[in-house]
């Protein structure tokens, strides 16, 4: 889907989804099936594909939400997600009215609308599910946004935080990772642009952001505790759109580890 937009986009011209004079919706409601099933036909529990599509003559409005199985095997926090993608698709819904009132019918940049999540398992722990989710954002003009988050599921509370939570605070991780956390992203930019960063230059673009700007992702290796570290930067965020996003990976230290609040440290180690 984000291909689509992005040449829609680029092109003004009709996007090559077929028509559908009523939303199209494919869904894969684990609740639902659970719902139903006996105990002798009970439903295997599966991950959910979701869209819910529209097209008005060239104008196109798009949304699809996904989250895999381990996800789906958490009641709660699969309704967490399907409440969080009714509010997200009620939104794109009434925007997509607004703008077909409000903009000719021959602007399609300014019209077309899309939406896309996906959710991904990072790792499982004893006790913890980590997770990723990668968002699109279509609302017109040149092209869409997008960038990735976090959410690190307590089987035990039953609720999910931002792996940037886990720690005292973002410029506690920051101290900790020291300078290998800019000194990363510094040989990823001359990658990318073919040239030292020079960070007097006083362009926004070659200073180093803050982890207050960044989404922290917790890896683990071998399925027992949380010994990986990941740092997500957006497009915007440490360089131009047109250089796209920037991953970087560390081990957990012991200095990562001083800066994991109290009670999270028991599901981390020093990376061995």
């Amino acid at each position: 889907m984000r291909q689509r937009l992005f040449l829609i986009s680029l092109a003004l011209s009709s996007a090559s989804c077929s028509p559908a004079p009523d939303p199209a919706r494919v869904e894969n409601d684990p609740q639902r099936a659970s719902a139903t099933a006996t105990p002798e036909t009970q439903t295997e529990i599966v991950g959910v594909q979701f869209e819910d599509n529209d097209k008005v003559g060239e104008a196109v409005r798009e949304f699809a939400y996904s989250w895999p199985v381990e996800i789906s095997a958490i009641p709660e926090l699969a309704a967490q997600l399907q409440k969080e993608r009714d509010a997200a698709l009620a939104e794109q819904k009434a925007e997509w009215d607004r703008s077909r009132n409000e903009f000719p019918s021959d602007c399609i940049s300014c019209i077309n609308r899309g939406y896309e999540t996906e959710w991904k398992v990072v790792a499982q722990i004893p006790g913890w599910l980590s997770l990723s989710f990668d968002n699109y954002l279509y609302t017109g003009g040149a092209h869409g946004n997008y960038g990735r988050g976090s959410m690190v599921w307590d089987r035990e509370g039953k609720v999910g935080i931002d792996g940037i939570e886990l720690f005292n605070s973002p410029v506690a991780l920051e101290n900790a990772l020291g300078t290998a956390l800019c000194n990363t992203l510094n040989q990823k930019r001359e990658s990318k642009r073919g040239a030292p960063v020079d960070r007097s230059s006083g362009d926004i673009f070659n200073d180093c952001p803050g982890l207050d700007e960044a989404s922290v992702f917790v890896g683990s290796s071998d399925g027992e505790y949380f010994d990986r570290i990941g740092i997500y930067f957006g497009p915007y965020v440490a360089g131009p759109y047109a250089e796209g996003a920037y991953e970087l990976n560390f081990p957990v230290t012991g200095s990562v580890l001083d800066a994991v609040k109290p009670q999270y440290a028991k599901a981390f180690r020093v990376q061995r």
